[in-house]
């Protein structure tokens, strides 16, 4: 069949099948996993799947969300529909639905730029509230018929289109390649994709600004990446490169950052904040972030990572709402699943942690974007699905109110390393008696304790100790006594815990190398130690050996270089997995962490003794006291 008459079989069929798309809701299993306290406000959340295969005809895939609230109020929901699978390069088309009643019914799907073959994406709308058009950045590229990524250089240039009657119809494609893609920017270009901003006060009011990313290709590889904000003074009839910090990129493929897929929006105070997906980079951290005070003009500083701002490779959304910045995201540091919605209460300094944002759904989940519906309300627009992020494209609508609430100061527990903030404890963690004094009572559902991130706590490729007690009779299930670093197979890390399904207590490292290389080792007792006894714990690496001691007995197992804290999430927590999937049921006492390896007698001496000052440790939890927060 002719692209052409496809394209218009397709109309006829999605028109048809528009009724459909209002009455679908999620099955429970996909709805939001909300405290019992929250249940009063169920009514303030709701969600639908709005692009799908099954359900809108023509499409195997979509991909790649994006959101607006026209100054008519009329919502704008964009996305890539790709025609013959879900490959990032294949023949794909931006397609578009609208909704006049605040998301709660939506129109058929549009197509506003149809791929032909080639690859229209990345679609990055702004409007302007002057004089209410709706400007459509967006990319372009040759197509493939399978599933594969675009050749390196990616052939790649940004595009506009506009609509001056409320998104129904859409000008030709104007190329602005020569505006702002500058001749060194010759690799990979994207805008967004996410939606843009207007500048709503300052000597910079009215301005449009949207965030880009590309490389440079040196003519055998690529030697750069940089992120950039782009801007309009007229409304989008010119454009011109602002904010730049670029990153080289070593000849062994090695590099600090890589910003991408950049998201910003205004402060209260007139500036730009802008985050963005980091990916692969020796800095810490899956989110790295900027700012701008001069209306995107220049950054303030480099991207810096966010360490502690757990969140898989992947774009997010940022979206102002009263006192809060919103950051929509999955929040599981390994994988794309768990969308939640986090915020920030100084503008992005901080964010909540984990345990303090609201879970959307628990689903896998990828890419989003906010949109203020007005009156309190929120859009969010994300890719998620029972299987797979790629399922389905979502939309939510929710109040402020059902967000969970600020919350105060955890209470604390002392860190003695040296100039150390105290440690969060989360949950409902009480003391009990140790072997030094009192310990921490783990319950094995929410409790914990957690370190706030400091430059001091990873160790890198240093050699280390680890030193613990432990208490347990659990018989099933992760326990997991310390954890420092990322999570999964492939992210730096170093963890202890016990396994009492397999008769074991555990400890690993994984570390990496270079622009790719990881490695992990791992070491195992025979027997799970699960009598309802203490027990000393301890994980060395020195000497070209890394070594696991249990009650003073060793295993020992040639070590894996490399650095135990790069280019992850990073955090400390003790009796919980990084990413909250298991939790310890017992007792802990006494943890400490050297930046050097302790000798057998050093050791010894802890073990037996309970004091160590051969060295200054990099952290020290004695366990034996809870503080009340705030």
């Amino acid at each position: 069949m002719p692209r052409g008459l496809r394209a218009r079989v397709r109309a006829v069929l999605v028109t048809a099948a528009a009724s459909a798309v209002t009455a679908v809701s999620l099955p429970p299993s996909a709805a939001p996993a909300a405290p019992a306290a929250a249940a009063a406000a169920a009514a303030e959340f709701d969600q639908r799947a709005l692009f799908k295969a099954g359900q809108d005809p023509g499409y195997a895939c979509f991909r790649i969300p994006a959101v607006v609230r026209t100054t008519d109020g009329t919502l704008l929901a964009f996305a890539e529909g790709r025609v013959l699978n879900c490959g990032d390069a294949t023949d794909i088309d931006i397609v578009v639905k609208r909704s006049t009643d605040g998301g709660r019914t939506w129109g058929p799907l549009r197509i506003v730029s149809e791929g032909a073959g080639d690859t229209h994406g990345n679609p990055s709308p702004i409007v302007d509230r002057e004089t209410g058009r709706i400007l459509l950045l967006q990319t372009r590229n040759p197509g493939r018929p399978d599933s594969a990524s675009c050749e390196i250089p990616c052939q790649r240039k940004p595009y506009l289109q506009y609509s001056d009657d409320d998104g129904r119809t859409w000008s030709a494609p104007r190329d602005l390649s020569g505006q702002i893609q500058p001749p060194d920017w010759n690799s990979w270009y994207a805008t967004g994709p996410v939606h843009g901003v207007q500048i709503s006060r300052g000597p910079h009011a009215g301005r449009l600004v949207l965030g880009v990313n590309t490389e440079t290709w040196d003519g055998g590889r690529v030697s750069a990446n940089h992120a950039a904000l782009i801007h309009s003074d007229n409304g989008g009839a010119d454009w011109r490169v602002g904010a730049t910090d670029s990153w080289p990129i070593a000849a062994d493929g090695t590099f600090g950052q890589k910003p991408s897929e950049l998201t910003l929006e205004e402060r209260s105070d007139g500036s730009l904040l802008v985050s963005g997906r980091e990916q692969d980079g020796t800095h810490l951290g899956h989110r790295t972030q900027a700012v701008s005070t001069d209306g995107g003009t220049t950054f303030t500083g480099p991207f810096e990572g966010v360490p502690d701002l757990y969140a898989p490779q992947v774009q997010g959304a940022l979206l102002p709402l009263g006192d809060r910045m919103l950051l929509a995201s999955p929040a599981d540091p390994d994988r794309r699943r768990t969308m939640m919605i986090r915020s920030s209460y100084d503008g992005g300094r901080t964010w909540d942690s984990v345990d303090r944002g609201t879970v959307v759904s628990r689903d896998w989940a990828g890419y989003s974007d906010l949109a203020d519906l007005g009156g309190g309300a929120v859009g969010l627009l994300y890719e998620g699905g029972t299987a797979d992020a790629r399922d389905e494209i979502r939309f939510a609508r929710f109040t402020e109110d059902w967000l969970a609430p600020r919350r105060g100061p955890d209470p604390t527990t002392p860190d003695n390393g040296p100039s150390a903030p105290p440690a969060a404890v989360l949950g409902g963690a009480r003391t009990t008696s140790g072997v030094h004094g009192d310990a921490l009572a783990l319950d094995g559902q929410d409790d914990a304790v957690r370190l706030p991130y400091d430059p001091r706590l990873p160790l890198g490729g240093k050699d280390f100790t680890a030193s613990l007690w432990f208490r347990y009779t659990a018989t099933s299930g992760e326990q997991p006594l310390l954890w420092m670093g990322g999570v999964g197979v492939n992210q730096p890390q170093i963890w202890l815990r016990g396994e009492p399904e397999n008769d074991r207590v555990r400890g690993l490292i994984t570390t990496r190398t270079g622009a790719t290389a990881w490695h992990s080792a791992s070491l195992s007792t025979q027997g799970a130690f699960n009598d309802g006894s203490w027990h000393h714990l301890a994980l060395r690496r020195g000497g070209g050996q890394l070594t696991l001691f249990l009650d003073g007995a060793e295993i020992s197992t040639g070590d894996v270089s490399g650095s135990v804290s790069r280019n992850s999430p990073f955090g400390v927590h003790i009796g919980q997995r990084m990413d909250s999937r298991a939790f310890f049921t017992g007792a802990i006492d006494d943890v400490r962490v050297y930046d050097r390896a302790l000798s057998d007698g050093q050791l010894s001496a802890l073990r037996v003794a309970g004091v160590g000052p051969y060295a200054v440790p990099v952290l020290h939890l004695p366990m034996d006291r809870i503080t009340s927060g705030g």
